[in-house]
């Protein structure tokens, strides 16, 4: 799978263990930056992320910052983008069979690495169930 990953400070830490480990799994992935612990300011980085996801260029993004939020909302900003703040396995699993989550959007200061790449290789592995919720996500792309 193509993946688009960038972070801000924040969730620079965990941004390289995930890299590290989609890129052991066979995973094609492009890093946005952050490209280190210093100081930035998330739209810089996040907003990149979101377009290439919504072109088609990458076919999923991971987002991380201290909490995720805020970089979902910017992610969120972009028209087919739907970014989701997942914390455990449930959140994951949900976020891809109800929301077709194509942007996974991780907190550093919410969870321990563990839970983070449990989260990832959930998020990844999930399909989309379809049905209603295809009817749904439908209904929010019209708007």
């Amino acid at each position: 799978m193509k993946i688009a990953i960038g972070s801000d400070h924040a969730g620079f830490e965990y941004k390289e263990r995930i890299r590290a480990y989609l890129a052991e799994h066979g995973h094609e992935v492009k890093d946005f930056g952050a490209f280190s612990a210093e100081p930035v300011d998330y739209p810089l980085f996040i907003r990149p992320v979101a377009l290439a996801v919504a072109r088609g260029e990458y076919e999923r993004g991971i987002i991380l910052g201290g909490s995720g939020n805020g970089e979902a909302i910017v992610a969120n900003r972009i028209r087919g983008i739907r970014a989701t703040v997942c914390w455990d396995a449930v959140s994951a699993r949900l976020a891809r069979e109800h929301n077709d989550s194509n942007i996974l959007s991780l907190g550093q200061r919410m969870m321990s690495a563990n839970t983070a790449l449990e989260i990832v290789e959930i998020w990844l592995s999930t399909p989309f169930a379809g049905g209603r919720h295809a009817r749904r996500i439908a209904q929010i792309d019209d708007f």
